[in-house]
């Protein structure tokens, strides 16, 4: 959608302002063509290399066989569209998952009974059918992933929002929604009835008050309005909302209930009522049960996986000290335990570190504060390739399997770092901490210590097993790359 203005602009609106919303030149339809596309492409690929796959294993069929099933993959589109994932717009990634994997699963559920019901199991390889799924999961995610890596940052990507209401609320959503572009909506314009806001926030110009909402949304064709107003009282709101909203097809609100959960939210009607529902995932069983077998599953596969890999690294420390390093560490409902890992430290630690910190004084705020040091001279240098991988959290495993720590969850503390948590410490004590969470791939030792307590506070607040699925998919990547690790 390429926004041009026009003549018949209110005249409140001055050309400068005119040139600075004109600079956004979104083009939906590019987007939507360009999700369809690479969906559509991704299934068949999968298709197609589970069927190769198949044949090189000693596959007893034709190709061809298959060649013709291939308009299956539009079905797969269409029933993408009926999950809203097209275009998938201000969707957290997390929701994203759910859906792609709840709507493919059931698709190859529905088409493996057709397949049955008409007679065909043994014509199609069984194999080649569950690798269709695995795969279909897999390169329809990367795909998704990749192509808004690549494009979520250009300028036709996306669409563009108003955001009423030029206080903190709102800069708070332009600064998210430009630092995650992938959201899909491109901050133009903001409107306050304030005069005393300032002329720009953030690099998007406050053009004037809320009764210009409808004149920008025809001119510019602009179908998102996002509403940041959270202190406004309802009568207030309902309001603006009558007068200016009615020209937008999108109106997004945000409600004045930080710090509460923001995934798995249900909007209700109770009798005209608008309600508001949160799901406590925490308190239902068949949630934590999904993530005590998501737990116990992936430390025998990553355990059994690893052993040559746990076997050489101990040959390799114990040439020079103990191969383990254990500290103890505050635990679910504040229980206190042991949490493990490879030795990456020299053996006499403390001393090397009072002789650095005595020659550079500067540094003890800097460890007080975030208990880390970027260039710390007591590590060795096994130990830098050890923290850099994250393979010196192998040994965490043994804690997942005692029960005292699970795949996914805020990052263990000690008692020194309480503190920092204030008021969120009781989120905290919720759940078992992580090997891996939020903390540790949204930027690691690269974001503060405040954001690591914000991060640990989001994940208890909006905890699924979704949620700790794409943590996980999150981590491949991290630890690959080494992001954040030192």
């Amino acid at each position: 959608m390429t926004i041009h203005p026009s003549s018949a602009l209110t005249s409140a609106l001055s050309p400068s302002l005119k040139r600075a919303i004109s600079q956004v030149s979104t083009r939906p339809w590019l987007m939507l063509a360009a999700l369809v596309s690479s969906d559509f492409l991704c299934l068949i690929l999968a298709g197609t290399v589970s069927v190769w796959l198949r044949l090189v294993f000693d596959g007893s069929f034709h190709p061809s066989l298959y060649w013709r099933l291939w308009p299956i993959a539009i079905v797969f589109v269409l029933a993408y569209a009926l999950a809203n994932l097209y275009p998938a717009t201000a969707m957290s990634p997390v929701e994203e998952l759910r859906h792609l994997t709840l709507t493919t699963t059931l698709l190859y559920l529905l088409l493996g009974s057709s397949i049955f019901l008409f007679r065909g199991v043994a014509l199609y390889s069984r194999a080649a059918f569950l690798m269709a799924w695995l795969l279909s999961l897999v390169f329809v995610l990367l795909g998704r992933y990749s192509l808004r890596a690549l494009c979520a940052r250009s300028p036709w990507w996306g669409y563009p929002a108003l955001i009423m209401g030029a206080g903190k609320t709102g800069e708070m959503v332009v600064r998210t929604l430009q630092h995650q572009p992938s959201l899909g909506l491109k901050p133009v314009a903001f409107l306050d009835d304030d005069p005393n806001k300032r002329s720009a926030i953030a690099g998007v110009p406050v053009v004037g008050t809320l009764s210009m909402g409808p004149a920008l949304a025809r001119e510019f064709n602009i179908p998102y309005v996002i509403v940041a107003m959270p202190g406004v009282a309802p009568y207030r709101l309902s309001q603006t909302l009558e007068r200016y909203g009615q020209a937008f097809p999108h109106v997004m609100i945000i409600p004045d209930l930080f710090g509460m959960a923001s995934l798995w939210v249900d909007a209700k009607d109770l009798g005209g009522v608008l309600g508001l529902e949160v799901r406590q995932q925490l308190l239902l069983p068949g949630p934590r049960l999904l993530k005590a077998i998501l737990d116990k599953g992936l430390v025998v596969l990553i355990g059994l996986l690893s052993l040559p890999l746990i076997v050489v690294i101990s040959a390799l420390l114990v040439w020079d000290g103990p191969i383990f390093y254990s500290q103890a560490r505050i635990g679910r409902n504040g229980k206190m335990f042991r949490v493990w890992k490879f030795r990456s430290m020299v053996v006499n630690a403390d001393s090397v570190l009072a002789v650095y910190l005595a020659q550079h004084s500067d540094l003890r705020c800097c460890l007080e504060k975030d208990h880390k040091l970027k260039n710390d001279p007591r590590i060795t240098l096994l130990g830098r390739f050890l923290r850099k991988t994250s393979l010196d959290e192998l040994p965490q495993l043994w804690n997942v399997l005692r029960g005292e720590m699970s795949m996914v969850g805020p990052r263990p503390i000690v008692r020194e770092e309480v503190w920092h948590y204030a008021d969120k410490f009781g989120l905290y004590l919720q759940v078992l901490p992580g090997i891996t969470g939020l903390w540790q791939v949204s930027g690691r030792n690269h974001v503060s210590y405040e954001e690591r307590v914000n991060f640990d506070a989001y994940y208890v607040r909006n905890w699924s097993v979704w949620l700790d699925v794409y943590i996980l998919i999150r981590t491949i990547k991290v630890v690959l790359i080494g992001d954040g690790a030192y």
